[in-house]
This record gives structure tokens, sequence and C-alpha cells, in this order.
């Protein structure tokens, strides 16, 4: 690869690092895991897709982290029951995002209304179906349009449509108290 082509991808991925992290994060709600599927979805990108033109990164980049999550899925409905079944619990790291200081929040009662909503949104976010909330952060926090998501899913624009609109929906419902 050339180097101008090497700073390029290098860029890509630092700019969809976090995002990504957090997509995976709230899709499987362990930060291991989630950072396993979204390195795994860059070094695949990396690996056979670094040769294509920069403007194809960012749907090849979400269709390989859609399938990581996706597979993450079947692979844990088999550990969820073996767990369920020995009766052991995980223990939930701490987000390492939560653990950064806010630069610019300086009033404790700001910070205060602000971690209640994001920690309402995230409850939010969770409790989506899996189609849904990955439908909603592609969308709202990657600015995919219709046609990319539906790309990066393998589904038809008219399945985004649909299952955008009821997270919608259903975030509105859930959070009216919270950004009114």
């Amino acid at each position: 690869m050339a180097q101008p082509q090497h700073a390029s991808l290098n860029r890509f991925l630092a700019s969809v690092e976090r995002r990504a992290y957090r997509m995976a994060h709230i899709a499987t709600g362990n930060a291991d895991d989630a950072l396993d599927i979204v390195q795994d979805s860059m070094m695949t990108l990396v690996r056979k897709y670094a040769d294509k033109s920069e403007t194809e990164w960012g749907a090849l980049f979400h269709t390989i982290l859609q399938n990581r999550i996706r597979d993450w899925y079947r692979r844990s409905s088999v550990s969820n029951r073996l767990r369920s079944w020995l009766h052991q619990d995980d223990d939930d790291d701490a987000d390492p995002l939560d653990e950064l200081p806010d630069q610019q929040m300086k009033n404790p009662e700001q910070r205060l209304q602000l971690d209640d909503a994001t920690g309402a949104l995230n409850t939010a976010l969770h409790a989506l179906p899996l189609r849904q909330q990955q439908v909603f952060l592609l969308r709202n926090w990657e600015g995919l349009d219709v046609a990319q998501t539906a790309q990066a899913m393998g589904c038809s624009e008219g399945s985004v449509k649909t299952h955008y609109s009821r997270a919608v929906h259903s975030l509105r419902a859930t959070l009216e108290d919270h950004w009114s």
C-alpha cells in the first residue's frame, strides 16, 4: 500500500474507532468483546480492502462491523445458555470512555443532569432490538444514509426505514422526560 493511502487509512480508522467501539459496546454490553469486535473489523478492513477508494471504506467498515456483531450474538447465545445453566455472572468492567474527564462541564448540576440523561439514553438503546439499535446508530452516529445503512446491514432500504422509524418512536417515548 502506498504511503499516502496508508496515512489516509490510518486517519479513517482513527475517525471511526470511538463510535464503532460505542456501537459494539451497546450491542454486546461488554467492553472487552466490543474492543475485540472493533479491532477485528479494523484488521479485516485493512487486510482485505485497503486498496479500495477512501469513499468506500465507510460502508465497507460498517458492513464488517455489523457482521462481527451478528457473529458475536450467534456465539454468545450458546455461551449465555451455558452461563445461565451454571449460574455464573459476568463482572461488567467500567466503560473506559466514562473514565475520561469532561473538560467542558464545570457545573455539577449540569453534569448530574447530563449523566442522568446519558444513562437513560444508554438504557433505552440497550432495550431496543438489535436491528433497530444498529440502524439508529449507523444513521445518527455514523451519518450513513438509508442506502449505505442497508448495505452495511445486508438488508433492504425499506427494512432500514422501518427499523429506524420504530427505533426513533421507541426512544422518543422512553426518553421524553429527559429531552423535552
